[in-house]
């Protein structure tokens, strides 16, 4: 800035030009290079002045640009990224007796083997069941005292309902002769869901707050649940299940109200599937706080 104020100095001092004893104009050795260091100094404001520009860009960014997506791989990476994330939307510290009540256990292990896109979720479900996938995924008949209508037995939770369906196309090897049933709100009336629910369901898949509402009118049951498969795909512009500040909130109600009380007895596991980022749901936050 003060060389800024030098240049105006001496651009005001020699602002009429010089002449000789005849009255006229004296050329001056030293105009080019006035000139030239006028040009620069113009270059130089013109390079400031984009500056904060930039640097804004590169605020507005930070909530879309996600860096160092990798799918977790061990329970233990799953559980504190679960518990991350759970801390940060809710704005709780858990307690070391809270957080010691939430074990690895409860975290599915995905096979590293095979790519975690939603082309192969099918493949990596079937692995989760071991020996009983057939029997608790694709059977079609309902059982008397042990399977009820409604009770899927793996419930895939998305942000959107294009995400849903791309997971459900994922599935189809394990949906031939049972189908999955769609759990949202675009182009799907609550009604149309209730009929569906009145068969047996081994695999449904739809978003948050659908979810919550089929639960809430007792038409989707829970008591046969065995994993909740979290789709932590990110959209074009970043988002996730996770970021998504909404549909964030609605989850995070979801899990409080029908999950967290069986994740804590032993009877639900949870499925983290895709690359995540833990500064996801951070950049996201700082972006609404701003």
């Amino acid at each position: 800035m003060a060389t800024k104020n030098i240049f105006k100095s001496k651009h005001s001092k020699n602002k009429h030009p010089q002449t000789s004893k005849s009255g006229k104009p004296r050329r001056s050795s030293l105009a080019p290079t006035k000139q030239l260091t006028k040009n620069k100094l113009k270059s130089k404001q013109k390079s400031n002045s984009k500056k904060p520009n930039l640097k804004k860009q590169v605020i507005d960014e930070k909530p879309v640009k996600i860096d160092e997506l990798k799918p977790l791989v061990s329970p233990d990476e799953h559980r504190k990224f679960f518990l991350d994330q759970f801390e940060f939307a809710n704005g709780v510290k858990l307690s070391s007796l809270e957080l010691e009540s939430i074990k690895d256990t409860y975290f599915v292990k995905l096979s590293e083997d095979v790519s975690q896109d939603a082309s192969n979720l099918g493949r990596h479900v079937k692995d989760v069941f071991e020996s009983t996938w057939k029997e608790m995924l694709c059977a079609p008949q309902l059982v008397e005292g042990k399977i009820d209508a409604g009770n899927p037995a793996v419930l895939v939770i998305s942000a959107s309902a294009v995400n849903s369906l791309d997971m459900l196309r994922g599935l189809r090897i394990l949906t031939k002769e049972c189908q999955a049933v769609k759990l949202f709100s675009k182009h799907m009336k609550v009604d149309e869901q209730v009929a569906m629910l009145k068969k047996r369901v081994n695999i449904a898949s739809g978003t948050p707050s659908r979810i919550k509402k089929l639960a809430e009118m007792e038409a989707l049951g829970l008591s046969r649940l065995s994993v909740i498969v979290l789709d932590m795909r990110t959209d074009v512009k970043g988002y996730s299940l996770f970021s998504l500040p909404q549909v964030r909130d609605e989850f995070w109600d979801l899990y409080k109200s029908y999950f967290h009380e069986r994740l804590l007895e032993g009877n639900l596991r949870i499925c983290l599937y895709g690359s995540v980022s833990a500064k996801a749901g951070r950049h996201m936050k700082k972006s609404e706080d701003q």
